[in-house]
């Protein structure tokens, strides 16, 4: 099982987006900035440390927003999905060789592209459900 640690930036109504390229997961989607848990690291250092590698964000108030157990294709995931309270920084793209583009969509005018994951996630969060699944029969 994988564990893995995402961040809901928000400015203005609108959620902070990456456009995946070059990773061999969900390439060619938008997802939230995140990424794999290090051991010995906690789920919101794991959080804060993939915000600020990712977009240059830092972010230090953070909220548990969400959980979602997906049944990957090669392994099943959980991820924890954190709301930024504050966060300091201009978001831009730190990872090129992992990303395309970084950028802010609405809400409810999320990209078609969007990784299901992020999307559902996305989803949830905004009508409160802490808990979802995917891909799950």
């Amino acid at each position: 099982m994988i564990l893995f640690a995402s961040t809901i930036v928000e400015k203005d109504g609108k959620v902070l987006l990456t456009h995946r390229s070059n990773t061999g997961y969900h390439d060619g989607k938008y997802a939230l900035p995140g990424g794999h848990i290090n051991e010995g690291e906690t789920l919101k250092e794991a959080a804060r440390r993939e915000t600020l590698e990712e977009v240059g964000v830092r972010v230090e108030d953070l909220d548990l927003a969400h959980v979602i157990h997906i049944n990957g294709e090669d392994d099943e995931l959980v991820g924890f999905i954190f709301k930024a309270n504050s966060w300091d920084g201009e978001p831009r793209n730190m990872e090129p060789d992992k990303c395309d583009e970084v950028a802010w969509y609405g809400f409810d005018e999320l990209p078609e592209n969007t990784a299901p994951y992020a999307r559902l996630a996305v989803q949830e969060t905004r009508a409160g459900r802490l808990y979802s699944e995917l891909h799950w029969a």
